[in-house]
Order: structure tokens, then C-alpha cells, then sequence
């Protein structure tokens, strides 16, 4: 996805909207956290039909302990021949805890924007009544107030990717208007999220700790960032190839990267 130069970076004037409302959270993000960023492969991507940088991928760790968060990755793909310019944000509590994800995609394409934004759950909340009110109750005012933005329109996704988030997910198509009055809404949730990366709701950590939260976290992850599941990923393999597409998958689903230790 792109031409002769790489993906525009968020801060500067020639970002297009979904690559400031990305670099926006994620540089909060990075400031709440004290991630710091690792190398990997893949900080220029390639595509096999041309040496020409498609995007970049840009990787964070923990120092130590923080709060529960355990890493960040950040994927730029930017295309401008093919009208594509998209960007994702997503956030990993640790293997065992119960902090949720946080994930935003923003997407230019077609000639329109879209966005995906939530806190991925840990439990089931359907019999975490603790979980559901105190980890995502916060959320629903500004769940609401994205309701009665103009310009926004429901995305086409299939209710089984919509098995795999929360109920206060917001998926939708955008005009820019709409997207630029996004930002606001993601910075909330994010700062809902970083909030609980401090300080988790006990009652709520404790429910959490019913069943195997890790083995279902492992599942989830691997079911969400599945290509039978998503078809997104089918676009990626042609536009960087399987290989770098799997390893691409590999690090989303497990936040390391190949042969990185879990405590590494």
C-alpha cells in the first residue's frame, strides 16, 4: 500500500485523518504507559510486487512491570495508488491480568474513512455483572454520544468478528467531519483504559480470576486476528505476501515477537 515514499507520519501536516487520529491515541498512549519501542522486521513493509515501502510496524514493551499493560503494536498501511491509508493501534494487558486490550483501527479507502474502537474483554460478561459494570459502565456515555454524531454510518462486519468484542464497540463508516469528531471519544476511552491499567476494580479482577482467563484470552486472540474469521487478512497477504502476513498475525495474537520470551 503506497508509493515511493513511506507511510506519512501522523505529525505532520501532510497526515492524512485516520493517520492523526492513530498517531493522536497512540502517542497518548505511549506518554500513559512508559512503553518502549523494540525493533522488528518489519519497520519498513514491502510488498513482493514492488520494492517501494507499503507501511511500517512499529513495536512497544514494558520495562519491567506497568500497571498491567504488557505491550503495544502499531501498523501502518498506506497505498495512496490504491486509495488506502490504514493505521491500527492495539494494546495488550498482560497474559494473566485482567485489563482489557485496547484497540483502534483507522481507516482511509474507497474514498471514505472507517474506524474500529473498544476495550477487547478478558471475561465473559454476560456472568461478570462486576466486570461488565465497573470495566466498561464508564464507557457508555461516550458510547452514546457517538451515536449522534452526523456523518457516521454502521460498518458492514459479520456477527461473528461482533462475537469477539465488547458490546461498547464502535464500528463504523466515517466522513471526515465525523472522524475528526471521533478523537475526542477515542481519547476517553483511552484514558478510561489507562485509568484501569492503574488502578483495577477488585470486585472486578476477582471474577476475572474465575476459569482460565489466560487459555481464553489465547483463544480469543488467535480467533480475532484469524483470516477465516476476518477477511481483511486476505488483502493483506496480497498486498505484503503470506510470510510477513503470518508474522504480522503472530505478533498481534501473542504481543512478541518469534522467539522473544514471555519475560523477556
Amino acid at each position: 500500500m503506497t508509493s515511493s515514499t513511506p507511510a506519512p507520519d501522523a505529525s505532520t501536516g501532510t497526515a492524512t485523518p485516520a493517520a492523526r487520529l492513530s498517531r493522536t491515541v497512540l502517542d497518548a498512549l505511549l506518554a500513559g504507559t512508559g512503553l518502549r519501542e523494540r525493533p522488528t522486521p518489519w519497520t519498513v513493509l514491502t510488498s513482493p510486487a514492488s520494492p517501494d515501502p507499503v507501511g511500517s510496524v512499529r513495536y512497544f514493551r514494558h520495562e519491567g512491570r506497568d500497571g498491567g499493560v504488557d505491550a503495544a503494536v502499531a501498523v501502518s498501511l498506506v497505498v495512496p495508488a490504491l486509495g488506502l491509508d490504514s493505521h491500527m493501534v492495539f494494546a495488550f494487558g498482560d497474559g494473566d491480568g485482567p485489563l482489557p486490550h485496547f484497540t483502534l483501527d483507522s481507516v482511509q479507502a474507497g474514498g471514505g474513512y472507517a474506524f474500529h474502537l473498544d476495550l477487547v474483554q478478558r471475561v465473559d460478561l454476560a456472568v461478570s455483572p462486576a466486570y461488565a459494570d465497573l470495566v466498561y459502565g464508564p464507557l457508555s456515555a461516550p458510547f452514546a454520544r457517538a451515536s449522534e454524531i452526523p456523518g457516521l454510518a454502521p460498518a458492514a462486519i459479520s456477527p461473528r468478528q461482533r462475537s469477539l468484542m465488547s458490546p461498547w464497540m464502535l464500528v463504523h463508516r466515517a466522513d471526515e467531519p465525523a472522524l475528526q469528531a471521533i478523537t475526542p471519544i477515542a481519547a476517553e476511552y483511552l484514558r478510561h483504559w489507562l485509568g484501569l491499567a492503574r488502578a483495577f476494580p477488585a470486585d472486578a479482577a476477582g471474577e476475572a480470576k474465575e476459569g482460565d482467563a489466560p487459555v481464553r484470552d489465547r483463544r480469543l486472540r488467535q480467533a480475532l486476528f484469524s483470516r477465516e474469521i476476518d477477511p481483511v487478512w486476505a488483502q493483506v497477504d496480497r498486498l505484503l505476501g503470506q510470510a510477513t502476513t503470518d508474522g504480522l498475525r503472530g505478533l498481534l495474537t501473542t504481543g512478541r515477537l518469534s522467539g522473544e520470551e514471555a519475560g523477556a
